[in-house]
């Protein structure tokens, strides 16, 4: 069998915070395949967000294994990560994140200027992937311009242009009604039929339920993992 796009043993993360030193992940196993769909769940406190942060490369554990796409992350530096982040992984979040006076196209384009990409190929790029969340008519406008569901298309769209190993996604539907948070789940579904990797962060049972995967997080351990036939 081929290794797993993610390749995660004892885990552990400590915050100290005064005098105290406060457990949050506690030795943490899991493997996540190329292509799966997997929603991260639990109560806040559960470690779910500071799990996420490691998996994203946004934080490094305090100890243990983390192997990303064959690469070890675990001991990266920061630049190395900043590297890593731009080019497997695509972030979407839950207050979208956008740039306020920049068009939904050069929003798109910006991580492919950090990966230095030529402006004629950023914007043939993001052209692409607005086109793929049904964007196409929406590239010259800015977010105060979009509905919340059209800013979360946008947010996407960036999340896709590197061609991103994972899509990892916190809370993507937190800030929207429910027919949009349909619409925006009925996309990810897409994006994951097309080959995408996709990690969910959510604690909502009805966006978990898209996922063909829920793990569960309690007390900084893995509660349950369970896989949809």
């Amino acid at each position: 069998m081929a290794n797993p796009l993610i390749k995660i043993r004892k885990i552990k993360r400590d915050f100290i915070l005064g005098n105290e030193t406060v457990y949050v992940l506690k030795g943490i196993d899991l493997d996540i395949e190329k292509g799966e769909y997997v929603a991260l769940m639990g109560p806040s406190g559960s470690g779910k967000s500071t799990l996420m942060n490691i998996l994203g490369c946004l934080d490094t554990p305090t100890s243990g294994e983390y192997v990303l796409n064959g690469k070890q992350v675990s001991a990266m530096h920061d630049d190395e990560l900043a590297d890593i982040r731009n080019k497997e992984i695509g972030f979407v979040f839950q207050t979208f994140n956008l740039m306020p006076r920049t068009t939904a196209l050069d929003n798109v384009a910006l991580p492919m200027v950090y990966a230095g990409h030529s402006k004629s190929e950023r914007h043939a790029r993001a052209r692409e992937v607005l086109t793929q969340v049904n964007l196409a008519d929406r590239m010259d406008h800015q977010p105060n311009q979009l509905s919340g569901g059209q800013r979360q298309r946008v947010a996407i769209a960036r999340a896709l242009v590197n061609k991103p190993s994972i899509i990892l996604a916190d809370e993507p539907t937190g800030n929207l009604d429910s027919k949009t948070s349909v619409e925006i789940m009925n996309l990810f579904g897409d994006i994951h039929k097309q080959g995408n990797t996709v990690i969910l962060v959510t604690h909502e049972e009805d966006i978990a339920a898209y996922a063909h995967r829920v793990i569960r997080l309690k007390d900084g351990m893995i509660e349950s993992d369970t896989k949809k036939n």
